[in-house]
């Protein structure tokens, strides 16, 4: 099969039809503007001031529009309408943006916001993962039922910020202070290894791939494992969860068939309850995986997450599948050029997009 003419993908480049993924300057946008570079697209970054120069700095990057901060951008969406501009969503648009401002984005849009009702919700989220057959740790409604160590979560994509271990009711009480107006959930401390699974779906194949694997250095939980337990005794130091980079990990072969039922299941359930497309495109299962070899599934983010940054020139997993450098945000490219090329761009935008 002869290779496409770039014309015939994006539109004509004289006139400035090109197609251009634009996404947020923030969190994992080097990576997706590099994939869609990489697939033949234009590329802008949507900066704040403090990193505008950092996106200028990248000739992969043919556009930067600055902003004052992110949380402005639903007021610059004006100035894209008109343009032939697809939005790749990351964390910091979860993180910056309310749900309204995503349901309100009317310009084409790489997946289905059909679904973050359901992700943003713990109690939502958790009835899909358990409808999905997945493994769950304990949640408690109120401090007065804990009976075993429990993490204190906030809502929202926040890199761990806020996250606290308690021991017993009695230490819920003495932090209650710091939930005040706040909107969190009370989760069963699970010991064991942290692992997020990246995933992509294509909804024009109807096939789930596992593009890559990491675990998350948080600050100070994982330095506090470095001081001998005889030694902590009397220090007045508070376990905190803040990401401040991520990690490769690859699992033991023999448990790879599980994390993709897990990824299997979570897709199909997604199609019952957020529509007929469901989840599709980039997410990921946060897991802890016990002595016993036990998958307990913490959460889901149903996008493109930071972990995937180590893999910009590809994972052992992404490399099984192609013989070729595949990132996530290059995956994301690949499937937007492809349903182009299918005349099938619909298949992979939500619903509201305008194309």
């Amino acid at each position: 099969m002869l290779a496409p003419k770039v014309e015939q993908l994006f539109g004509n480049k004289k006139d400035g039809e090109f197609y251009t993924i634009a996404t947020l300057g923030s969190h994992s946008a080097l990576q997706i503007l590099k994939g869609a570079h990489d697939e033949g697209f234009r590329t802008m970054a949507i900066a704040n001031r403090d990193t505008e120069r950092l996106y200028r700095s990248f000739n992969f990057v043919d556009e930067v529009v600055g902003i004052d901060k992110y949380e402005d951008f639903p007021q610059h969406m004006s100035m894209l309408e008109n343009r032939k501009i697809i939005i790749v969503p990351h964390g910091s648009f979860v993180a910056y943006l309310s749900l309204e401002d995503h349901k309100r984005m009317t310009i084409p849009y790489f997946g289905n916001k059909a679904v973050l009702d359901w992700e943003a919700s713990r109690e939502l989220q958790r009835q899909w993962l358990t409808a999905a057959g997945l493994n769950l740790p304990r949640q408690f409604k109120s401090g007065a039922e804990i009976d075993r160590p429990v993490i204190i979560k906030l809502y929202g994509a926040q890199g761990g910020k806020g996250y606290m271990f308690v021991r017993d009711p009695k230490d819920f009480e003495q932090r209650a202070g710091l939930l005040a107006r706040r909107d969190y959930m009370i989760q069963e401390y699970i010991i064991g290894v942290p692992l997020y699974i990246h995933y992509f779906y294509s909804p024009l194949t109807g096939r789930l791939e596992i593009m890559s694997m990491d675990r998350r250095y948080e600050t100070n939980v994982d330095s506090l494992g470095r001081i001998p337990a005889a030694a902590q005794e009397g220090l007045k130091l508070d376990p905190s969860y803040v990401v401040v980079g991520n990690q490769p990990i690859s699992l033991r072969e023999s448990m790879l068939a599980e994390a993709y039922r897990m990824g299997e299941d979570v897709v199909r359930v997604s199609k019952e309850i957020c529509g007929p497309k469901g989840l599709f495109g980039a997410f990921c299962i946060e897991t802890i995986i016990t002595p016993d070899t036990q998958f307990y599934v913490m959460e889901i983010s149903a996008r493109i997450v930071a972990g995937t940054n180590l893999f910009i020139d590809g994972s052992p997993y992404s490399y099984l599948n192609y013989n070729e450098p595949m990132s996530t945000g290059r995956r994301i490219a690949r499937e937007l050029k492809n349903a182009l090329l299918s005349n099938s761009l619909r298949s992979v935008l939500d619903d509201t997009s305008e194309i």
